[in-house]
């Protein structure tokens, strides 16, 4: 059964009128905020000095570079030809192992400091306001600067080697964990807190008892999650001679040995894969285990 309309009542006229205007205003904010987008990403572009021109023109030497990495395997020789491509496979395990470990180890220390800090962090917990404002800086400032920064100035106070992608990792990782840890302690349920506040426990046992049975999960979670970012960026730590991996990319890059930058590059990206794969199933079983309780 279907009713008829009728345009002509007053009322519905009046209503389609309104209905009108509103869609013409929301299309002019549209047309607006498109237009004001796009001078945005103009005005950025010329400040950036973004040439399009010599983008275009060169466009063509990446996919000739990465032709060039590739290399030559043929089926009668397939065994000889994986064996010359990989000719460094020994050392090469050895420094992807130590990449694994900066990044490990990194991020149990970056993981460790965040969750000493995220508790002053919080809005809900943060009894002092000037100690919440000057933690809360304090993380700004470790995420803020980029990890391979931190290693530049560790490499030059402590020397070469695996030490300083180790504190880059850990003072960034504590920087971004510290923000998302605190953000998850502001999110959880305040009656436990009300209740072990109200039988006269301290702050450090309303932490203890009330707020880390709650948040631990998650807290493992995103540590799990930070693992992950901090392999791949523990790969470009030997950029700057902080050990890992990266010491031979970076050599093979500067050096036009392209075979090898592919050889090395494969099994930076089969690593990452196999501990995103891993990480990830154990975040999942972390989360169901949660709300599961």
């Amino acid at each position: 059964m279907t009713l008829a309309i009728d345009r002509n009542d007053p009322a519905i006229a009046a209503h389609a009128e309104t209905y009108q205007q509103a869609a013409g205003a929301k299309r002019r904010q549209t047309l607006i905020g498109i237009a004001v987008f796009v001078v945005c990403v103009l005005l950025a572009a010329r400040g950036s000095e973004v040439d399009l021109a010599k983008f275009i023109e060169n466009i063509g030497r990446f996919p000739k570079y990465i032709r060039d990495t590739l290399p030559t395997l043929r089926l009668a020789t397939l065994g000889s030809d994986i064996a010359e491509w990989y000719w460094g496979w020994k050392g090469w395990l050895k420094l992807l192992w130590q990449t694994v470990v900066i990044a490990y180890v990194g991020t149990v220390l970056g993981s460790v400091g965040a969750f000493l800090l995220c508790f002053a962090a919080a809005a809900n917990l943060g009894r002092a306001r000037w100690l919440r404002f000057t933690v809360r800086r304090f993380l700004e400032f470790c995420r803020t600067v980029p990890e391979i920064v931190f290693a530049l100035i560790f490499v030059i106070a402590f020397g070469l080697g695996p030490l300083p992608g180790v504190l880059a990792i850990a003072i960034h990782t504590m920087g971004a964990l510290g923000k998302l840890f605190s953000e998850v302690v502001e999110n959880i349920d305040l009656k436990p807190v009300d209740g072990v506040t109200a039988t006269g426990g301290s702050w450090w046992q309303v932490v203890r008892f009330a707020v880390v049975p709650q948040v631990l999960s998650n807290f493992a979670s995103y540590s799990l999650l930070r693992f992950e970012i901090n392999v791949r960026g523990a790969s470009i730590m030997g950029f700057v001679g902080a050990g890992g991996i990266g010491q031979d990319l970076i050599e093979a890059i500067r050096k036009f040995y392209f075979t090898d930058v592919s050889a090395i590059l494969l099994l930076i990206i089969i690593a990452v894969m196999l501990i995103d794969f891993g990480t990830e199933r154990l975040r999942h079983a972390l989360l169901s285990l949660e709300h599961s309780r």
